[in-house]
Parts: C-alpha cells; sequence; structure tokens
C-alpha cells in the first residue's frame, strides 16, 4: 500500500517505480475543489448549434454527420504549420499570424475546418473556417484548403495575405476582435484548475509509471478525479515513449491533470481510455509552461489547454482528439521522416472547478 503523501515529498519505497513528482495516493484530507463545477470560460468546450451529432464516433473518413460552430482551436499568439503536418479540424481562431510553410517532398496541402478524417464534425457551412488577427502566409507551391469534399468554409484574416488559399477568403481587419478577450480568460481558468491561492490544487488519484507505462489510477469515486505531475511524460527511463492509460474512472466523471512546470515533454504511443467517450470529459492543462512539446506516435485522447500567453507549444503528434486552446503560439509539425499529424474536433463537456467566469457565445 503507498502512503498519503505532499508533491514535495520523496517517492515511498514501493513494489513498482512512481513517478517521483506525481503524488502516489489520495490526500489524507481529500479533494478540495473550488465551489461547485462549471464549464470551461467564454461558452468554450461544448458543441453549439443545432446540427450537432448525438454521438462522437472515434476518428474515421465517414461522411460528414454533423457540424460544430464552437471553436475547437484557439491560438492567442502565432499559428505555424511546419515540415508534413496534414490538417487542423473545427473551427480555427488565431489572433496572431497564421504561417505555413511545409517541408519539401511532404503533402504542400493544409485543411483546416473540415479534414479527411476525424470526428467528421466540421463548423457549419460557409461559415468561418479559420479566423487569422493578423497576417496570413502561405508559402510559394503550398495550399491551404477550407473544402473538402460537400463541405467549405471561408478563412478571414485581419491584415495581409500572401499564398494560396480555398475556396474563400476575406480579409476584415477586425476579424479576431471578438476573440481578444478569450486569451486572458484562458489564462485565468488554466491558473485557476491548477491553483487554489498559491498551492497546487488538491489532487484525488495516483499517478505510476513502470517501464515504457504511465498509469493514471482514479479513486473510483469523485465526480472530478483531479491527477498532479511534476515531469516530463516519457518513458520510466526519463526519456522515450510512454503508454498512457487511465483506470479507477467513475462514469461520466471530469478528469482534470495538471501537469506543472515552465518546460514539459510529453512523449507518448498510445493512450488508453476506459470508455472512448471519456475524452470529451478529459482536460490536459499545462498552467505553467512556456516551452510544451507534444510529440510521439499517439492519437492524445481529450482537450490541450495551455496557459501562459508567452508560451510556444510544438504539436508533433499523430493526432489530438479535443479540442486544443493556448494562451500561446502553436507550431504544428512533425518529427524525422513522418507525417500527417492532425488535430481532430471533439468538445469538451466536463465540470471543472468553479472559477466564477461569466460564459459568453464565441
Amino acid at each position: 500500500m503507498t502512503p498519503s503523501r505532499s508533491s514535495d515529498q520523496a517517492p515511498p519505497v514501493t513494489t513498482r517505480p512512481v513517478l517521483a513528482v506525481a503524488l502516489a495516493a489520495a490526500l489524507s484530507v481529500g479533494l478540495a475543489p473550488a465551489a461547485g463545477a462549471a464549464p470551461l470560460p467564454d461558452g468554450l468546450g461544448p458543441c453549439l448549434g443545432s446540427d450537432c451529432p448525438g454521438t462522437w464516433d472515434d476518428p474515421s473518413n465517414k461522411p460528414v454527420t454533423g457540424h460544430d460552430g464552437n471553436i475547437n482551436i484557439y491560438v492567442g499568439g502565432n499559428y505555424l504549420v511546419r515540415e508534413a503536418a496534414a490538417e487542423a479540424e473545427g473551427k480555427i481562431v488565431t489572433l496572431g499570424n497564421f504561417d505555413m510553410d511545409k517541408r519539401d517532398g511532404a503533402s504542400q496541402i493544409y485543411n483546416v475546418g473540415v479534414a479527411g478524417g476525424g470526428s467528421r464534425v466540421p463548423p457549419p457551412d460557409g461559415s468561418d473556417y479559420l479566423t487569422v488577427g493578423a497576417n496570413l502566409t502561405v508559402a510559394p507551391g503550398e495550399r491551404l484548403l477550407a473544402e473538402e469534399g460537400t463541405s467549405s468554409g471561408v478563412v478571414r484574416y485581419g491584415g495581409s495575405l500572401d499564398g494560396t488559399v480555398l475556396p474563400d477568403s476575406v480579409n476584415s481587419p477586425d476579424a479576431a476582435a471578438p476573440y481578444a478577450g478569450v486569451r486572458g480568460d484562458l489564462t485565468d481558468a488554466s491558473r485557476c484548475y491548477a491553483y487554489t491561492g498559491d498551492d497546487r490544487r488538491a489532487f484525488t488519484g495516483q499517478v505510476l509509471r513502470e517501464g515504457t507505462s504511465t498509469v493514471f489510477e482514479g479513486d473510483g469515486a469523485a465526480r472530478l478525479q483531479i491527477f498532479s505531475v511534476d515531469a516530463d511524460l516519457v518513458s520510466g527511463t526519463g526519456s522515450g515513449r510512454t503508454d498512457i492509460s487511465f483506470t479507477g474512472i467513475p462514469d461520466d466523471a471530469t478528469v482534470l491533470v495538471n501537469v506543472y512546470g515552465a518546460t514539459r515533454t510529453l512523449d507518448s504511443s498510445a493512450v488508453t481510455l476506459p470508455d472512448p467517450d471519456q475524452r470529451r470529459r478529459l482536460l490536459w492543462n499545462f498552467p505553467d509552461a512556456t516551452a510544451l512539446t507534444l510529440t510521439g506516435t499517439a492519437q492524445l485522447e481529450g482537450s490541450v489547454l495551455v496557459g501562459q500567453p508567452a508560451s510556444v507549444t510544438t504539436l508533433a503528434l499523430s493526432g489530438v482528439n479535443g479540442r486544443f486552446y493556448s494562451a500561446g503560439s502553436l507550431t504544428h509539425t512533425s518529427m524525422g521522416e513522418s507525417g500527417g499529424q492532425e488535430i481532430h474536433a471533439y468538445p469538451f463537456d466536463g465540470d471543472l472547478p468553479d472559477c466564477d467566469s461569466t460564459p459568453v457565445t464565441p
């Protein structure tokens, strides 16, 4: 049996290696969230509109089954597309520049809004698929596409346009103005989910690492399962990929994983959930990170929140199955000779600590 301990204590001696900076048991005082539970700020998270699907299947290339008017990807800084990244599904907003310059020899196309493979729930036809607050640049010989099959949308930009965008691009100087306040709200929410005052938020589960496996083990009871990690999520050797799994999560519970630290790497070969629908109630929160690398061959299940406005997230995972919200910048890329990296549109429907925010419709 692993004893309870606080996050700054050394790990106890156990029969299996324990991620030293993750807590190996629930605090004896139990969960201490803010009063009540609430969604993400500014109306972010759930599917919006009258054509939301009744079920959300695993990523595939099936026909389009519905439409989602909510933001799937929000970037408070600049959005860069590099190497062989392939597509980003759902409604996208970036307050800064959007710059696409892919590797020679890779596909010279980047799809936004509607993707050939994913949840197959794009924004409504004819709506804004991509909103760029500043300049939009597509390298010579490359194409930014907001269309696939019979689905298509608009790319709206506030500054200059250089390059090929299909089918429609519209210059609107105030394109991103309606979304400017979201950035600060994401920063505040990310900190609130991870801290109560200056102390790290209490947790309910333990994080165990054995060899190349990392197991998030819930307490089987709390409606909000909180995990605390202050290390890179990599293999037990300190580098290389880890297989991530979750257990002890009650049906319909929300899972909040707070990953602390200014420089963090998640390198995973698999992410396994007890129920695929759990991805809609799983949030990876990085409140402190200014340099974040998400890489590996896994489809990262769940949504991602990066709170620091000065952050740069390098996203090279094979896929992300959930919302991606960052107050900072994003580089969607690939590593080595790999390619086809995608962000898929899945809602976040979980209940998080109440941070006294007032939701508004994006």
